[in-house]
């Protein structure tokens, strides 16, 4: 409260301009403002200009759903304590996540699509890319004939990939012919997100992170594990209820995944 030294108590201008809240002096830091700039990178020039040409260019909507991992996390408990007992190496959930998008998209072959200008494109092969993040950005290599795979091909091939890019040893090839992409930010504490579709794919998938939420089972409230995932689409390609007819399957492989090896 400012009190006046005016007549009558009236506040007056030297009152309001040497006022300090709660009787403490006033402050006498002064900052400095400073910033660097870096030159931007050849990879990252060319990442901005398809995302640029991607976001402006294909009309994208998006379709979010959230999965029940239950059944994943045990079926993943599962497999990867008979890989230990056998030596072999151990499936991550984007491994599940990548499997379960191949069998959806064999069953919905107009997500595996790509728009041409005049045609549509679509792939009879399932080319499923993984966004990967490096240093200067984003790269995604290609799981190729990812739904004739293995989990543990998958995941061989997955560990490859991550361990090549951040070693800056992909090459053109590895990251070329995708016709679908998972993108996953889950393993940073992202519950839910879009992506900018990679060209000239028709969707990408954002892949959130496992919660443990409260859930309803049976009338009663329950704990429970969830994860939130989001089509993008290109709607020249793929219209709502395509999108979400695979997601609706995608989220039946998720959330039963032995269904993906019937």
């Amino acid at each position: 409260m400012i009190h006046g030294s005016g007549d009558g108590g009236r506040i007056i201008k030297k009152d309001v301009e040497t006022y300090t809240p709660f009787g403490g002096a006033a402050s006498t830091f002064v900052g400095t403002e400073s910033y660097t700039e870096v030159p931007v990178s050849q990879m990252r020039k060319t990442i901005a200009r398809r995302l640029v040409e991607s976001k402006n260019g294909a009309p994208h909507f998006y379709l979010t759903v959230e999965c029940d991992m239950e059944n994943a996390i045990s079926a993943r408990e599962a497999i990867n304590k008979a890989a230990e007992k056998n030596g072999e190496a151990k499936i991550s959930y984007n491994d599940i996540v990548i499997k379960a998008c191949a069998s959806a998209l064999r069953k919905h072959p107009k997500v595996n699509s790509s728009w041409l200008g005049d045609k549509i494109r679509y792939n009879n092969h399932i080319h499923i890319g993984m966004a990967v993040a490096v240093e200067d950005g984003l790269l995604v290599p290609v799981i190729r004939f990812t739904d004739g795979k293995s989990l543990s091909q998958i995941s061989a091939e997955a560990k490859e990939f991550g361990k090549k890019a951040k070693e800056k040893k992909l090459q053109p090839a590895d990251w070329e012919g995708n016709t679908f992409t998972v993108s996953n930010l889950g393993m940073f504490g992202i519950d839910e997100f879009t992506s900018i579709i990679n060209s000239p794919e028709s969707c990408i998938l954002a892949v959130g992170g496992i919660r443990q939420v409260p859930v309803v089972k049976n009338n009663m409230l329950v704990p429970g594990n969830t994860m939130k995932i989001t089509l993008s689409c290109d709607h020249r390609t793929v219209d709502g209820a395509t999108g979400a007819a695979f997601m609706q399957t995608l989220k039946g492989f998720l959330e039963n995944p032995i269904m993906m090896f019937v």
